[in-house]
């Protein structure tokens, strides 16, 4: 790398619909190596294509890298000396390079209308605008020069094309995968401005990378086949001093290895592949995203982080700093990295048990919220969550494995109780209510001594009467560990719970 060349990395999603996990990852690699260096995060929205342009998706996209923690310094949202941050609001800095290009030989005028473009790969398989068939079509290079001046003079629709030279190796140097080269005959004359005056990618895209100072830029290995037309583009405008690096990123795939990770694959295996819910304001329908699943961002980032790199240890947990200190170019994987929903899980579960408790307190009081809890103590909460946290998988789990703090069980499994249960059960337990009622102090190790001791002197199994107790205050065979939800719920909560059961149990109205 460059020492004397400050570092401008920047990620240039289309706000075409939700935001893949895998562009999440692409600017997250982007993000460490520019905290790594003290150097600048850019964000760009290259919304050039205004027929696939959502409204909404930028704003979607802006909100994903805030949750992430990976906001950039520049975009449309904070501005910044390279703005503006919006392709569509960069329109006019395009066509004078693409007519630049047009004079000085490298590009040219192709007045072919769709229509007959359309025939041509009708008629012709594998139909491409190139150096083996373009002195056959309509562009200014097999046209009459006074008959191109006359089509432009009438504002005849065209569009301006690179001229691809045969017979070329065009190379450089990836960051991710060393050499890369290309053989100019193979790649078509890419269209570089369009007829509506908008730039495509791959113009804009160069222009805007010098214009902003970009030096590094973190993108799909979907991109490679676009490389040469972009290294020739930095060569003919002067500008491959100022060239970024590049580093093409392997692919997620699909958990079983084969092919690219899609929404449809998750929609079919039943695991999000968005940051977060994404809703088509078209279709109005609702993609679901991690966030909303119940995934702490920390643990989104670290699992993003370790498809397909790691800093060569086994060390499997890090927070954003210590990516941001170990991240290196060179431990990114060239082959594709299978993603693994159950290993994702795996990955919050472990999140959620390091956050502490006051942090966690935040989410599950919205979820509290969500099942209409909203007046909860938030001591009691973070004691609720000391007990429950060990056991969340997601966030969400939060409501299942926790409700019966804030609520009364309304259902129980008198399945695993009412096979086994008879008047001497019935019995024991009014007599425990009766001694419960004023027993102290209220504590977990106390109640379990005292309660285990008069199931011994019942002569009765431990079993029998440990499950039936945890089902009266929780209502299933689920929860920590039993006398601490007592001890929780309090003395006169426990009791009365234990009398709501034993009416179910029994029939009888105590």
């Amino acid at each position: 790398m460059d020492q004397d060349r400050k570092v401008r990395v920047r990620f240039a999603p289309s706000p075409t619909g939700g935001l893949h996990l895998g562009g999440v990852r692409t600017a997250l690699f982007g993000y460490l190596f520019a905290r790594q260096h003290q150097g600048a995060v850019v964000l760009r929205i290259e919304d050039t294509d205004q027929a696939r342009f959502v409204p909404g998706a930028e704003e979607y996209i802006q909100e994903c890298l805030k949750w992430c923690g990976i906001a950039p310094d520049e975009s449309p949202l904070h501005g910044g000396e390279y703005g503006p941050y919006r392709q569509s609001e960069r329109k006019e800095r395009y066509r004078a390079y693409a007519e630049q290009l047009v004079a000085d030989g490298y590009a040219y005028y192709a007045f072919d209308t769709a229509a007959e473009l359309d025939a041509l790969r009708a008629t012709q398989p594998n139909f491409k605008y190139s150096h083996e068939n373009r002195l056959q079509l309509r562009n200014s290079l097999s046209l009459a020069p006074e008959e191109t001046a006359r089509l432009l003079a009438e504002g005849h629709p065209h569009v301006i094309r690179i001229k691809m030279p045969a017979g070329e190796t065009i190379s450089f140097n990836d960051m991710i995968r060393g050499v890369v080269s290309f053989e100019s005959s193979l790649v078509d004359d890419k269209v570089l401005l369009k007829a509506d005056g908008m730039p495509t990618y791959h113009l804009a895209v160069v222009v805007d990378d010098y214009q902003m100072a970009i030096s590094h830029v973190f993108r799909g290995e979907e991109w490679l086949p676009s490389a040469p037309v972009h290294l020739l583009l930095w060569e003919y405008l002067g500008w491959r001093q100022d060239m970024p690096q590049w580093a093409h990123l392997p692919l997620i795939l699909k958990p079983d290895g084969h092919g690219k990770l899609s929404k449809r694959d998750g929609d079919r295996l039943g695991f999000p592949v968005y940051a977060m819910n994404w809703q088509d304001p078209k279709s109005g329908d609702l993609t679901k995203g991690f966030r909303e699943m119940g995934f702490l961002p920390e643990a989104f980032v670290n699992m993003l982080a370790l498809l397909g790199w790691n800093d060569g240890t086994d060390q499997e947990l890090f927070s954003l700093d210590e990516l941001i200190a170990r991240f290196s170019v060179d431990r990114i994987s060239k082959a594709g990295a299978k993603f693994d929903f159950e290993k994702a899980k795996w990955f919050n579960q472990e999140w959620i048990r390091r956050t502490a408790t006051h942090e966690l307190a935040v989410h599950a009081a919205s979820i509290l919220a969500a099942h209409g809890v909203t007046d909860t103590d938030e001591h009691y909460l973070a004691d609720v969550l000391d007990l429950v946290k060990d056991r969340l998988t997601l966030l969400v789990d939060f409501w299942d494995q926790a409700s019966f703090f804030f609520r009364r069980p309304e259902h129980y499994d008198l399945q695993a109780v009412l096979p086994k249960w008879n008047e001497e059960k019935t019995a024991f337990f009014l007599d425990m209510i009766n001694k419960l009622e004023n027993f102290d102090p209220w504590h977990s190790a106390e109640l379990e001594s005292f309660y285990k001791l008069a199931i011994n002197a019942s002569g009765m199994k431990m079993g029998e009467l440990m499950l039936p107790f945890r089902i009266m205050l929780v209502g299933g065979k689920f929860g920590p560990h039993v006398f601490d939800i007592a001890a929780l719920l309090g003395r006169e909560e426990t009791v009365s719970r234990m009398k709501q059961a034993l009416t179910a149990f029994t029939g009888a109205t105590l």
